[in-house]
Parts: structure tokens; sequence; C-alpha cells
């Protein structure tokens, strides 16, 4: 018994050391592809702190950092980032104001059109964006909704829109049919039943909904060079395609400008990460 036990004990080591090989193994392909992936982030912020702005010859760290860049950011693109955020987040508050009650009507509704309903909603997702902004040219040109924050939200909502409902679907499918019952029996119509129940259990869902339909419209790049034609307004991902002809001598300034335009993603993403992994999922087991 002793004999069988010390071989039985070996055996179950060289498992655990085979075990823990692997795993070393995994996690140094994980910090090598993640290193590889995260360097042209990192090269973009080594760019901006160089004081000649000659990306070329920029060393590989930033031994002699100088902000002149971001000075220069700051002066030139600072109204584009507000822009950009008045435009996002009017994108965010929109699309959750359309999508959540489409969701809700798709999800606990039983009629015979929502399968048809679900159709166009897939197929309004997977239209080509530049069909979309040729579409809404022509129309906003009759409008006169050119060069309008409006016009670009309205725009940017065409893709989050679709995404948003897809994704709060997903959880409101989830809901118990019984809440709803039981709030119905109380007295609350659909609205209230909507606002007062669906609405607080749907959290994670509507974080995760509204962060996506930010980052649609915060890096949306051609809804804001086809619909706006004068200076009036510029998102900031046009501001940086216009700043790439003039500053092709000073890399340091487009750069800057890139961090600045990715800092707020970037917070939102840290901030709402734990919301979204709830939210991505909360349809997926009922």
């Amino acid at each position: 018994m002793t004999t069988m036990a010390i071989v039985t004990d070996g055996a179950a080591n060289r498992r655990a050391t085979r075990r823990s090989g692997r795993d070393i193994l995994f996690t140094a392909l994980g910090v090598a592809f993640l290193a590889i992936m995260l360097f042209p982030v990192y090269w973009m912020f080594n760019a901006s702190l160089q004081p000649s702005g000659n990306t070329l010859t920029a060393s590989l760290l930033p031994l002699n950092p100088s902000f002149a860049g971001y000075e220069k950011a700051f002066a030139d693109q600072g109204p584009n980032l507000v822009t950009s955020l008045i435009i996002s987040v009017g994108t965010v508050v929109f699309s959750l104001a359309i999508a959540a009650p489409a969701a809700y009507a798709l999800a606990q509704f039983r009629y015979r059109w929502i399968n048809v309903a679900l159709l166009a909603v897939l197929i309004a997702q997977m239209i080509p964006g530049v069909v979309i902004a040729n579409a809404l040219y022509a129309a906003y040109n009759d409008l006169g909704m050119l060069n309008s924050i409006p016009g670009l939200i309205l725009a940017d909502a065409t893709h989050a829109i679709p995404f948003s409902i897809m994704i709060l679907r997903a959880f409101m499918m989830s809901v118990p049919p019984s809440i709803i019952e039981a709030a119905r029996v109380d007295g609350a119509g659909h609205v209230r039943a909507f606002w007062s129940i669906v609405l607080p259990v749907a959290k994670n869902s509507l974080i995760t909904a509204g962060l996506f339909a930010f980052l649609f419209s915060w890096s949306d790049f051609l809804f804001a060079l086809t619909l706006t034609t004068t200076d009036d307004i510029t998102p900031v991902t046009l501001g940086i395609y216009q700043y790439l002809g003039t500053q092709v001598a000073n890399w340091s300034a487009v750069m800057a400008t890139a961090v600045l335009s990715s800092i707020p993603a970037i917070v939102l993403l840290v901030i709402a990460q734990r919301y979204i992994a709830a939210g991505a999922t909360g349809g997926a087991v009922k």
C-alpha cells in the first residue's frame, strides 16, 4: 500500500509539474501577444513626447520628453474633442431611447411580426456605412441638416440602434415574465412596467449598449467626412485627418491628438468593464 501511494503521489506530482509548465508557457505567449498588440499604442504615446516630432528617429524611450505636441493639440483640436463628445453623448441618449423600448417589445410581446422585425434589425446592421452615408447626404442636403450636430447624431445612431436592440433584447428575453405580470396585476401598464421594473433590472445591458454606442460615434470617420462640408462642425476624427496634411513635419502634435482622442474610450472601458462583462452575457443563460 505504501509503495502504491508513493507511485500515485509521484504521478500526481509529474502531472502537476507538466500542468504548471503549460500554464507558464501559455502565460508567456499571452504576454508576448499582448505586448505586440499594445506596442503601436505605446509608440503613439512615445512619439507624442518626442521634442523633434520625428517618429523615424525617435528613441525607444522618451528620455527627453516634450509636451509641445500636447500644447498644440489642445490649442488646435480642443474644440473638435468637445464636438465629438457632444455628438457621442447625444448618440448614446438617442440610441438607448429608441433601442430599449424596441428591445422590450421584441422580447416580451408575442406577435407574428416579431420575426420580421428582428430580420429587419439584422439587415439594418449589415448595411454598409458608405451606403447609408450617401443616402443621408442626399436627404440632409434637402432638409438643411448638413454640417449639424443633430445630423451627425442621427447618422451615428443608424449603427448604434440595431446593435443596441440586439444586446438589450438578449437580456430582456431572460427577464422572468412573472415579474412583469405581477406589475400588470398591480395596475401598471406596459410603459410603467417597462420603466419601473425592466429598466432597473437591465442596468448592465444598458451600460453595455450605451458604451458601444459611444465608441461607434466617437470613432466615426465616414459620416463625419461625408456629412460635413465646412469647418463649422469638425469631430476629432476628421480633425486628425485634416491635421495630417498640415503637420507632416510635426508628428508629435498628430500623435498627441491621437492620444487625447483615445483617453475617453480607455477611461470608459476601464470604469465599465465589469458592467460590460455582465451585460454581454446577461441573456446567455436563462
